[in-house]
């Protein structure tokens, strides 16, 4: 019988030392690997493209990409998560400047795009961190179906690729077919 040794604690500034950290998330002082297939990320890319084209004309916010590290879970104050996709509005970095190293803002949205290694239990877990860190909305997005969940605080929906998806409160005029994410 052999005995291992226990797992080494990662800190979340551990996790910004690593020369590869971007493949990665802390769970639980575990380094968890981010596993991303090659049609999540271009749907991920898909859908930042048509918020950055609205985004384009009008001063709402930042929009980042999946190694965007963030780390604003009071839940669990030493977990980084990174969305594939996020958006945070205007006005709520202190002085407009983007902070270096991990993010402690939560952002307004958050967009995770389901890979085939994604475990259910997994990403609704990852929601209710969002939405408990006080992220306005979260999008999953299932590929096969070309479904997404649209959690809003207290609202839950589901839209099919025949849908229009909105962002009222944090994107004023953004519409688009949920199908143009799967282009």
């Amino acid at each position: 019988m052999s005995i291992l040794p226990p797992p080494t604690r990662v800190t979340p500034e551990d996790l910004l030392s690593l020369p590869d950290a971007n493949g990665y998330e802390l769970v639980d002082g575990r380094l968890v690997e981010r596993q991303m297939g090659m049609e999540s990320s271009k749907i991920a890319l898909r859908i930042a493209f048509l918020i950055a084209l609205f985004l384009e004309k009008r001063k709402l916010g930042d929009l980042f990409g999946s190694d965007t590290s963030y780390q604003c879970f009071p839940q669990a104050p030493d977990d980084v998560r990174r969305a594939d996709v996020s958006f945070i509005r205007s006005g709520r970095f202190e002085g407009d400047r983007l902070p270096k190293g991990n993010c402690k803002i939560a952002p307004d949205l958050a967009v995770e795009v389901v890979s085939p290694n994604d475990l259910a239990f997994d990403v609704e877990e990852k929601v209710g961190l969002y939405l408990g860190a006080g992220v306005k909305s979260v999008w999953v997005v299932y590929p096969p179906t070309r479904t997404v969940k649209l959690h809003r605080s207290g609202a839950f929906s589901q839209l099919t690729e025949h849908d229009t998806i909105t962002e009222p409160e944090l994107l004023p005029g953004f519409s688009c077919k949920v199908g143009e994410f799967f282009v």
